[in-house]
Formats: structure tokens, sequence, C-alpha cells
């Protein structure tokens, strides 16, 4: 089942897969709630886009810090899936990469490709517009050469003041490193300086009305700002890198490995296991057991000092562990810790919002909800489905026939149906509930309330309303409307059309049955509840 109500307003990429669980479309955001949510909520799709939602059984998400994060993201994990339904990108350039060569007098210049000790690479860039910009500038301010060979004579660059004239000895090789240094320093994001004197010269351009001008600096200044945006998941680097992340809730431990390849984040793997002291390190010796470990592991905290001496045993040469404070390491452990949350705890999440909403003095940690179906008075039929821990639990979930009610009467049948299920959980001493929903009214309500003071019970009841989602409180004039944009109201209605789901699916079963002559029973191998 796909929970749209948990999707989270963030920036990242979404893998849709089919029953097979092969992954068959991704797709990158701005705002993966709003997104992914579409798919299933617009009803004029394309014919393409009809087929693929027809065969989506699950949504994974990998979770960014911008939007040009994702896109690069998007770009690396289509190249390495190639789903079905993507665009096949297989011959398609990768994005752009500034480069500085290593050589006497290096050449700057745009680069598809990285390769390993001929030069420094800077970016992946997104944008060719804001790429040639900070290219302009950078070849502009520090005068170094684009020309991939030597020439033997200067050439008219030289002389418009745009290349320093290394061709002809007009700098020396030491000035010439120097420039190519400072440009590297602007390239990796420590432009300080330099973009305060260039607001200083805009700001004069703009008082001497120097209009035209003052707009070419502005645009300068733009895209040297854009350097500030680093490339999270796209980080050019000549080695491999595993980022590593976890989480406690109660006993158990929440853990995430993203795999970064030669800077580019292309997959992720998730494990939870009942928490202890030093669990943390015990999975690093089994995980690298079984995989390769990387030239760097970037940890949010120590390990035992043997560890690091372990892996690079297993791999061969060294294994670096760094535990970032800050900087581009540190945001990547952020970035893990996001998506440890989503994919984790959003079932923690929506279970604390619905206490809240309600004002539960405990944790709603096992809901049962009660639903009745019939078609015009006939295969009366009573449903129950249990959510545990903020997912379904289909070991619990019971059907009934509805056995002492005549007629259409749907207060009297919830009712029944309750007073079985609770009759028989009270006989056998079985765990209660921590909630009861009802699907209905004030009347279903107060059919089952009435069923609750019968068996000397103290269990919540609630019932959810279909029309205007409204919820109704024992004792309560007015019902109480929940934020509809809020996950306690969103966890609720999933609960609610479950058990609708599950009530229609068994009085369609009785129907076909009695078209058959086939002998009913209300759950897979056993007779009705109760």
């Amino acid at each position: 089942m796909i929970d749209l109500a948990t999707l989270p307003h963030t920036p990242g990429c979404y893998l849709f897969s089919d029953t097979t669980g092969e992954i068959i479309y991704i797709g990158k955001a701005k705002d993966l709630k709003k997104r992914v949510t579409s798919y299933f909520q617009k009803k004029d799709h394309d014919v393409k886009t009809e087929a693929l939602v027809a065969n989506i059984t699950s949504v994974d998400l990998m979770i960014t810090n911008t939007e040009t994060e994702a896109l690069i993201l998007e770009n690396t994990l289509i190249k390495k899936h190639q789903p079905h339904y993507n665009i096949d990108l297989k011959d398609s350039k990768r994005f752009a990469y500034i480069e500085l060569t290593k050589e006497p007098y290096p050449r700057i210049g745009i680069a598809r490709r990285t390769v390993r000790g001929e030069a420094t690479y800077f970016g992946p860039f997104v944008s060719a517009m804001a790429r040639d910009e900070i290219l302009r500038v950078v070849k502009r301010i520090f005068a170094i050469r684009p020309c991939r060979k030597l020439p033997k004579r200067a050439c008219l660059r030289y002389h418009m003041g745009s290349c320093s004239g290394p061709c002809i000895g007009a700098v020396s090789e030491e000035a010439y490193r120097v420039q190519v240094e400072r440009a590297s320093a602007l390239l990796r994001g420590k432009g300080t300086e330099l973009l305060k004197s260039l607001q200083d010269e805009m700001a004069e351009c703009s008082r001497t009305m120097e209009y035209e001008r003052a707009l070419t600096l502005r645009n300068q200044i733009a895209a040297i700002e854009g350097l500030g945006e680093r490339q999270h998941v796209a980080r050019p680097r000549e080695t491999d890198e595993d980022v590593i992340g976890y989480t406690v809730s109660g006993d158990t431990m929440f853990l995430m490995v993203f795999t970064v390849e030669r800077g580019l984040l292309s997959g992720k793997q998730e494990y939870s296991f009942d928490y202890r002291e030093d669990a943390f390190d015990e999975f690093l010796v089994q995980y690298y057991a079984d995989n390769i470990p990387p030239s760097e592991l970037i940890l949010p905290h120590g390990v035992d000092e043997a560890l690091p001496a372990y892996l690079s045993e297993r791999k061969g040469k060294a294994v670096h562990v760094t535990v970032p404070k800050s900087g581009e390491k540190k945001k990547l452990l952020e970035m893990v810790e996001k998506n440890i949350e989503h994919s984790f705890l959003k079932n923690e999440l929506k279970v604390k919002d619905l206490q809240s909403a309600l004002n539960l003095p405990e944790s709603p940690a096992v809901i049962e909800c009660f639903d009745i179906s019939h078609l015009s008075g006939t295969s009366m039929v009573g449903s129950m489905v249990q959510f545990r821990n903020g997912e379904p639990d289909k070991t619990n979930y019971r059907r009934f026939l509805i056995r002492t009610v005549e007629g259409i009467d749907d207060f009297a049948s919830i009712a029944e149906v309750v007073r079985r299920r609770y009759t028989r959980l009270t006989g056998e001493e079985a765990e209660m509930p921590d909630l009861i929903v009802i699907d209905g009214g004030k009347g279903q309500l107060s059919a089952a309330l009435a069923v609750e003071k019968e068996l000397g019970l103290e269990i919540p009841v609630i019932a959810i309303a279909k029309r205007e989602e409204e919820i109704y409180l024992p004792g309560g004039m007015l019902p109480l409307r929940l934020d509809p944009k809020g996950m306690a109201l969103h966890y609720l209605q999933e609960i609610r059309n479950e058990a609708h789901r599950f009530a229609i699916a068994y009085n369609r079963l009785l129907r076909s049955k009695k078209l058959t002559g086939t002998k009913s029973r209300s759950r897979t191998g056993k007779k009705s509840s109760g």
C-alpha cells in the first residue's frame, strides 16, 4: 500500500516499483509530496503515464537538500537502473564540469568526463548558462589560458587582456600558478574577498549611472554566489565513500548506508535491528565482511580504533574514517538522517500526531476499525482491520456475517460486530486495542459505546464520517475537525478506507458464492468471527 499521507514536502527523487520489486520509473521533485501525489490524484494523464500508474505498487524516496541535487541524483539513478518508463539515457552526456588541467601552464575549460590525475574538476553544473558565466568570470579575472595547445605567438585573447600570454613568456610559471590557485579557490566557493570587490564595483557603476556595466557585474556576482550551493550528491572526488548514519527509537536501531561512487550518490541500503551497546561497531564489522570497504567512511561518531585497521586489511589499502563537524561531509550525514526519518520513523510520527490530535492519554499503538457493508439490505457483513504501530496487521483482520439484524440497520450491525469481537477477546484474555474507530457518524458511535459499557471496557472509541471527514467523540456536542493536511486525519482515513475495502471485498465474495452455491467462510480457512 502506498501511503501518500506521510510523504515529505522536501526535494528529492522518487523511485516507482512494480509487483516484482523492479524499479520502473525514477523522477525528481522540488516537493516530493506534491509530485508523487499528483500521479494518483490527477485524472487526465496521457496513455503512457496511465500505464505507469497502473503498474506502481511501491514508492521509495531519496531525500536531498535542494532541487539541483535531486536533478543530479535523478540522472545518476536513471543511468544505473535504466527504468522501463524513463527515457533511454544510456548515450546521453553527463552534466558538465569546469576543469583546470595539471600542465605546467594549466588550461581552464569545460569537461564532460573526469579523468583521474589529469585535471582538477569543479561541478557538475546543471545550468549551462551559470557554468559559462562562471567560466567567463574566472577567465576575465585570472587571465588563464583556454587553448588546448600553447600557440607560438600571442593570440587575440592576449591582446584583449583575457589571457596572460604564457605562450610568449609574458608571465612566469610561478606567477601563473598563483593565479591558477586563486581561481581554484574561487571555484571551490572560497571567493568572499572577490565577491566583496565585485559588489563594490557594481555599486560604483550604479552611482555613476553605468547601468549596463552594473547589470553585467550583477550577473557575475549571481554566478559566483551560485558556487556557494554545493552539490552534495555529486562531488568530484577520486575516492569512493560510504556515508552511514543511524538513529535509535526505543530498543531498535535504524541505520542507513549511502554509497558514493566517484563523488556520485548511487544508492542506499536500510537496516533495523535490536539496539545494544556497541551495536554500531558490530554492524560495521559484519557489513564489511560481505562488502569491500570504500576508501573513506563518513560516520556520525568515532569507532573502535581497531576497526580502520580491519577495514584496511579487507580492502588491501588504507581506509579512512571521518567524523565531520561541518562542511560538505557533515551535510551528507544530515541528508542520511533525513532519509532515515522518512523511511523508518514516519509511522511513529503519525501515531504520535493522532494521539495529540485526539488528546489520548496513551499512544494508540494498536487501532481496530469496524465497517458495515451491504447491497440493498442483502449480504450484510462487517469488517474489522487492525493497524499496529502505524501499519496494517493483516494477520488480525476479521470479517463478520451479520446474524442478528434484519434489513438495513447499520447501528445494530455495528453493535453486533463490536460485541462479538470484544466478547471473544475478553473470554480469551487477549490483548485489547488502544483505540477503536467506527466508520460512521454519531449513531454508529453511540451503538459501539453502548456495547463497550455493557462489556465493562474502557477503550477510547471514535467515529469518522465520510462526507465531511468529521470526527465524533464520546460526549461531544459537535464533531471534531482535524487539519485536512495533517498526519492524524490522513492516518484515520487510511485506516477507515482499509476497513471499507475489506468489508466490500467480503460482501462481493458472499454474493459470488450465492450465485455458485458455495458455502462461505468469513476468513480464509476460518468461519466467521465470534
